[in-house]
């Protein structure tokens, strides 16, 4: 098993300029395990998804539908869970995943802002696929504010 670079040595094995003066701020930001997606946060079972489809309810933009499902049951104890659906109709392989990581960047960083206990899903578009990271990313926080599930 293989053990993580330190801190102050890992961007210099990714090739970046020594002569490059590394704030602090910077190394926090940049660490590989700042930040990361979690795989408890993610939706992944297909009965989650079934019944965050007939129980939830869905918010329309023009390049993805945000779905959202606040469970009772859960409440404050539980984080939030987060599943991202491409279609083959977005596009090949090359297209859906880019599309995915977008998505997948958007709600990482919103991810400490969501709500506690609430499951969403967010099912692209064709449109996502000619989309900007900055397109996806306003009408993100537009749907996230129609269906208020930021804190």
């Amino acid at each position: 098993m293989s053990k993580l670079p330190d801190r102050e040595s890992w961007p210099l094995r990714l090739g970046l300029a020594r002569s490059l003066a590394y704030s602090e701020e910077f190394l926090s930001c940049m660490s590989p395990i700042h930040g990361r997606f979690p795989k408890s946060a993610h939706l992944r079972k297909s009965g989650e998804f079934a019944q965050l489809r007939d129980e939830g309810k869905s918010f329309h933009g023009r390049l993805f539908v945000l779905s959202v499902l606040a469970l009772p049951s859960v409440g404050e104890l539980g984080e939030a869970k987060i599943g991202l659906i491409t279609s083959r109709r977005v596009g090949g392989a090359v297209v859906r995943n880019r599309v995915r990581r977008r998505l997948r960047e958007i709600v990482r960083e919103a991810l400490p802002h969501l709500k506690r206990g609430i499951w969403l899903a967010l099912i692209a578009r064709k449109s996502a696929s000619e989309a900007s990271y900055e397109a996806i990313r306003s009408e993100w926080v537009y749907l996230a504010k129609r269906g208020a599930i930021l804190c």
